[in-house]
This record gives C-alpha cells, sequence and structure tokens, in this order.
C-alpha cells in the first residue's frame, strides 16, 4: 500500500471513527503504522484506486473521491461496526473529481476547472440530478488542479493554486480564494498569495475560515544545490496552516514562512513591501510535508481535551531526504490559535518516522 494511501486511510479512522468494535472480520490494516497510545486503527473500507478527500453526510454516509478514474464513491456502514460494506458509485466520468462539501441535501462537489452539484433523491447511493454550477473554462485547470470547496453564510468558497511552482501569477485569477454566489455569480476576490490550498475549513463556533498551504520546492535551487546535495530545500520552505481573511495576502510566490524573501524574487524593489503585508502562517507543519486534508474534531469519540484541535493529514514530499511527512498529526488550539513550542503531536505514522 502506498503511503499516500495509507495517510488516507488514516484520515478515513479519523473522520469516520473507524476505531469502533467490528463484528465483522474486516481487512487487517497495513503493517509497519505507529499510532498513538490509546488509539486504535482499523479499516473502514478498501478501495481499487487510491482515494483523495471524504465527506461525512448528516446520515452517516461517507463520500470518497477518486480523481482517477474521476468518481466519487458512496459508502455506508449499515449495522454500525465501523466497516463500510456497502460502497456504490454516487457520480462517476467527472475526470479530476476531488474536492466535496455537504450542503442542504446536495454533495458539492470540484473537478479541476468546474464546480458541480449532486442530489440523491432517492436514497440508493446514485446521484439522480447533477447540476453543473461553474462550468468548465470559468476557472483555471491543470498546474496544481486541486480546487477546494467550502460554503460558508451563503457563500461558495474555491483555491485556485499555482500553475508551476513559484510562478509570478498575480495578474491572473490562480494564487487566490475565490467567492461566488451559491449559483456560481458575483465572483469577488476573497484572499491572495497561495500557492496550493486544496482544503477550507471553518473553525467550529466561528466565521473563521482556515486552511493549509503547500510550500513550494526547490528553495536552495537558485544557491546551486542539486539532487544529491539540498541541504537548504530539506528544511524549507515549510507549509503552513493559514487562517484566510477576507483582503488578506500570504505572500506567494513571493514571500514564505515567516516574511522570508525566495531567492528568485528578492531582487524586486518592492519586495519589502511585499513581505511587510504578507500575513505569517498561524502555524507552520516540517518542509515539503504536503497537507491535503484539515478538520476541526468535535465529536465524543476521543478524549475532551482533544475538542477543537485540528487534524492534518499529509501525503508527505518527494522534494526531501530523507522524505519525510507521511503522518496524520493533531494540532494543538488554544484561545483559537495553534499553541506550545512545538503545537502539535504526531497521531499515525510510519515506524520509521
Amino acid at each position: 500500500m502506498s503511503r499516500q494511501v495509507l495517510i488516507m486511510w488514516a484520515t478515513a479512522a479519523v473522520i469516520a471513527a473507524a476505531c469502533a468494535a467490528q463484528a465483522q472480520e474486516p481487512p487487517e490494516p497495513p503493517a509497519g503504522v505507529w499510532v498513538r497510545p490509546g488509539y486504535e486503527l482499523s479499516v473502514a473500507l478498501e478501495l481499487e484506486h487510491r482515494p483523495r478527500f471524504m465527506m461525512l453526510d448528516p446520515q452517516g454516509t461517507l463520500y470518497i473521491s477518486v480523481p482517477r478514474p474521476g468518481r466519487i464513491l458512496a459508502a455506508r456502514d449499515r449495522d454500525g461496526d465501523g466497516y463500510y460494506e456497502q460502497v456504490t458509485t454516487f457520480v462517476d466520468d467527472y475526470p479530476t473529481a476531488h474536492g466535496m462539501f455537504w450542503h442542504e441535501g446536495e454533495l458539492w462537489f470540484t473537478q479541476s476547472g468546474a464546480i458541480h452539484r449532486a442530489r440523491d433523491a432517492d436514497g440508493d447511493g446514485v446521484a439522480d440530478e447533477v447540476v453543473t454550477v461553474i462550468p468548465e473554462g470559468e476557472l483555471p485547470s491543470g498546474g496544481h488542479w486541486w480546487r477546494s470547496i467550502l460554503i460558508h453564510n451563503g457563500r461558495l468558497y474555491t483555491s485556485i493554486g499555482d500553475s508551476g511552482n513559484i510562478t509570478d501569477e498575480t495578474d491572473t485569477d490562480r494564487q487566490k480564494i475565490w467567492s461566488y454566489s451559491l449559483d456560481g455569480s458575483d465572483k469577488r476576490l476573497f484572499a491572495s498569495g497561495l500557492r496550493n490550498t486544496e482544503k477550507l475549513v471553518v473553525r467550529p463556533g466561528t466565521d473563521e475560515i482556515w486552511g493549509m498551504d503547500h510550500g513550494s520546492d526547490w528553495f536552495g535551487k537558485p544557491l546551486g544545490e542539486s539532487r544529491d546535495q539540498q541541504p537548504v530545500t530539506n528544511l524549507n520552505p515549510p507549509d503552513e496552516m493559514n487562517h484566510y481573511i477576507e483582503g488578506g495576502f500570504y505572500g506567494h510566490p513571493f514571500i514564505t514562512g515567516n516574511h522570508v524573501p525566495r531567492y528568485e524574487y528578492a531582487e524586486r524593489p518592492d519586495i519589502i513591501e511585499l513581505a511587510a503585508k504578507t500575513i505569517p502562517p498561524a502555524w507552520k507543519t516540517g518542509a515539503h510535508w504536503a497537507p491535503n486534508a484539515m478538520t476541526f474534531y468535535t465529536g465524543d469519540q476521543f478524549p475532551q481535551d482533544v475538542r477543537g484541535d485540528a487534524f492534518v493529514a499529509y501525503h508527505g514530499s518527494w522534494n526531501r531526504k530523507p522524505r519525510g511527512g507521511y503522518q496524520v498529526t493533531r494540532v494543538l488550539f488554544e484561545g483559537g490559535v495553534p499553541y506550545g513550542e512545538l503545537p502539535y503531536v504526531k497521531f499515525l505514522t510510519p515506524e520509521h518516522e
């Protein structure tokens, strides 16, 4: 099983509470995985293809996006044993379908260049109607093609990442979070300076929009680094947990981390001005961990001190030696912000990390 799939299984275990006692004999979890003491990892569902994101509806149906081959699955745990024994194809033939959000009886989902909503009217696990809210061609596609989706206070939000690594696309729709009316009209700029934020979430009890943004690759390349020797890139730049505010600028591609200029743009005459207006991350991960999914925990399966903290799933990075970041972490929150000298604890990771 690949490391990316392992992390997605881990996220399923967290979100779907797959650690419940199981009446059947489900598949065994993958070997070589460390789980924080006091918790247990079990398999909630086996899939043929690699999943990307998951979303639970109020009835407990677990939706799983599979960008390749381009479908969303609907899984149901009929007997409540923690294993999803019924799986249907909710929508099919939507290449790059991935981001999802449940809103008023419909599953909204993204493709690289489009946004749709789907409804299962008869409850058979298959969408009876799919409506295109934003058609292909109105959003940039390709590049960092993961499109987040969030519906909050009657508005639709989606983020569009860089087409490359650190391309200056200030004057395009990329590197930004956009807001729309729910019919796809009234497009408004919400925030800018993002590289690749794949999921947007609201911190419970607030109107705050948060997300994890991927840092850029090859930080030390302008210094002469190579794949065989990259001591600067191994530790820079960090990936970022950001609290996104309307009108906020988060630095990319010019500034990263705590107001650190990228070497490629260090000679810009306005680099100090760009640094001054950049909102630094609320919390930084290890370099190149590549966070995919983030959720704030509000359940009651885990101890009470976990409530309000964030869980983040990463797929790990190719752009560091040794590779790292293949894990799920709990990020500690207090007073609405991450706290502590090292405000995260490993929750699930390969045993060698």
